[in-house]
């Protein structure tokens, strides 16, 4: 191995390696410098969006056989959710991010436009998930539902939506 091999390896290791933390810190554990050097003082602790709770819980209401929604930041933290109890709203969370981040490359490549949203039609149901700012809105629903009508109800909803949060951070 060359010098210069071994030099750019020892950097990349530097570089990459971080030692993590043995288990999860609690909120008062939330303190103090990061690996990065930032102060988590200043990072926002996850905290309840009641506006955006209530447009989940009025599509919901709108739309037949809808059975459950989540809204999830683009890198896959849950921010509000209207879920079954069966499913965990945390690993939908992180799984409608990599299918909006997916979906996102995938138009930018092959149009070079935007992306809106993505639809996934299964067996037992539908699972569209809506570009709504910088989060994402997942809305699941059974296989007998009106596709039509569930884009009509949750198009605003996403507007909505990213709308509420970008005021609740502002």
């Amino acid at each position: 191995m060359t010098g210069r091999r071994k030099l750019l390896g020892e950097w990349r290791g530097r570089l990459t390696k971080m030692p993590l933390p043995e288990r999860e810190p609690t909120g008062s554990e939330l303190t103090g410098p990061t690996p990065y050097g930032r102060d988590q003082t200043t990072r926002p602790l996850p905290q309840s969006y009641p506006a955006v709770q209530a447009e989940l819980t009025a599509l919901r209401e709108r739309v037949p056989h809808l059975t459950g929604t989540v809204v999830a930041s683009s890198d896959g933290l849950l921010i509000e959710h209207d879920l079954p109890a069966h499913i965990e709203p945390a690993g939908m969370a992180a799984l409608a991010a990599a299918q909006l981040s997916l979906s996102y490359r995938l138009a930018s490549t092959a149009h070079g436009g935007g992306f809106n949203e993505v639809v996934v039609h299964g067996s037992d149901g539908q699972v569209v998930i809506y570009a709504a700012g910088y989060t994402a809105l997942t809305v699941l629903a059974g296989p007998d539902v009106n596709v039509g009508r569930l884009h009509l109800e949750s198009r605003p909803v996403a507007r909505a939506i990213a709308a509420h949060l970008a005021a609740a951070h502002d």
